[in-house]
């Protein structure tokens, strides 16, 4: 599209010439000239400064929320239940002192694999009389499957927890916490199971 150009003053001066022998089609209406013909203001050299006395950055921002919510992480889950058994068998117990009655590990298992065998081992564990056993989740490995999806890593270790937190464990299970670092730390539980 070609770019208008402002007329000059002699062709301003013949347009008007034309426009004034000319009749208008329909006299009853009036137009003004067209913004063409109009004569322009020369922008000045400097803009003009805006008033930016009263401004503040951010001032019309609302405040950001004071804290922000996140989940706590499991390790601090794990810490902030109530203490269920003797506090100085705790402390030995998440030193790794005490002797640990049995073990199951559970690397590479999926959810649907974990859950049944977790709960018959937890199950033969307390009819055998066992207080002490270590449950091997495993820390967990890093995937990206490309979804749009975010996966948790260490599926099977946020899972446990909660399994023995809930019905029919919740009734076996007296104390969870994790494991000292020489039996798996992170990757691994210790249970401690109600008498029987």
């Amino acid at each position: 599209m070609a770019r208008r150009r402002e007329l000059r003053p002699e062709e301003r001066a013949l347009w008007k010439q034309v426009a004034d022998r000319t009749s208008p089609l329909h006299p009853q209406r009036r137009t003004a000239l067209p913004d063409a013909l109009a004569p322009k203001p020369r922008p000045s050299d400097t803009p003009p400064r805006a008033d930016l006395s009263g401004f503040r950055l951010g001032g019309r921002a609302q405040a950001a929320p004071s804290q922000i919510r996140t989940e706590p992480s499991l390790s601090d889950r794990l810490a902030g239940q109530p203490l269920r058994m003797d506090a100085k068998a705790f402390g030995r117990m998440t030193r790794g002192k005490l002797v640990m009655d049995g073990r199951i590990d559970l690397h590479g298992l999926t959810l649907e694999e974990a859950h049944p065998r977790l709960t018959g081992f937890l199950f033969a564990a307390h009819a055998d009389g066992k207080r002490l056993v270590l449950v091997i989740t495993g820390k967990g490995r890093d995937r990206d499957d490309g979804t749009p999806v975010p996966v948790r890593r260490g599926i099977l270790r946020h899972q446990v927890p909660h399994w023995l937190s809930t019905p029919p464990l919740s009734a076996l299970v007296l104390q969870v916490a994790q494991a000292h670092h020489r039996h798996g730390g992170a990757g691994a539980f210790y249970v401690y199971l109600r008498r029987k």
